[in-house]
C-alpha cells in the first residue's frame, strides 16, 4: 500500500492530492477479510453466498426462518442467485423449505440442525482469524476505530439520497 500511495505521489501527484490513503487501506484490509472468509467457508465445502445466507437465517430467531422475500432484501441477491443458493443448501442438508402459512405461492426457508452445527464450527475459526488481523490494535483502538466506521456509515445514511448506492459515472452506468 505504501509503494500505491509513494507512486502516487511522484507520477500522479493531482490524484495523490485527493485522495485519502486511509480509504485505501480500508480497501485493502476489506479485500484481505474477504479473501479470509472465502478460504475458509470454502475448506467447509461452501460459498460465501452460502455462507452469508446460513449466517442471515442463524442471525434470526428460533426456529431460524424467513421467506425468500426477506432473504432476498437482506442478502442483496438478484432472484436467480438465490434461488441457486437455496437449491444448493437445500440439497446439502442445510436448510428446509417449509410451507408458508401466510403465502400458499412461496415456501419459508428454515436452517436445519445441520446447517446451524456447522455455522457453529465455522464462527470460531472465523472470529479467530478476526483476532489474528486485529491482534496490533489495543481494544481503545478497537472502540475508536468502530466509532469512526459508524459515523462515516451514519453520515452515508442520512444524505436523503444525496449519497447514491451505485454511482454511475459519465459515459458508464
Amino acid at each position: 500500500m505504501e509503494d500505491i500511495l509513494q507512486l502516487n505521489e511522484v507520477n500522479w501527484p493531482e490524484c495523490a492530492e485527493t485522495s485519502y490513503p486511509a480509504l485505501l487501506r480500508l480497501t485493502q484490509v476489506n479485500n484481505i477479510f474477504v479473501q479470509i472468509i472465502k478460504e475458509c467457508v470454502e475448506s467447509y465445502q461452501l460459498q460465501s453466498s452460502d455462507f452469508n445466507l446460513l449466517c442471515c437465517l442463524r442471525r434470526n430467531p428460533s426456529p431460524h426462518t424467513l421467506s425468500p422475500t426477506e432473504l432476498y432484501k437482506s442478502m442483496l441477491f438478484s432472484s436467480g442467485g438465490l434461488t441457486k443458493v437455496l437449491t444448493r443448501l437445500q440439497q446439502a442438508g442445510l436448510i428446509d423449505r417449509l410451507e408458508n402459512p401466510e403465502d400458499k405461492r412461496s415456501k419459508l426457508v428454515a436452517l436445519t440442525a445441520e446447517g446451524k452445527q456447522l455455522l457453529e464450527k465455522i464462527m470460531p475459526v472465523l472470529h479467530q482469524q478476526e483476532k489474528q488481523m486485529l491482534r496490533a490494535l489495543s481494544s481503545v483502538d478497537l472502540e475508536q476505530l468502530d466509532g469512526l466506521m459508524q459515523r462515516i456509515l451514519k453520515s452515508m445514511n442520512s444524505t436523503n439520497g444525496e449519497f447514491p448506492k451505485r454511482i454511475q459515472f459519465m459515459g458508464v452506468s
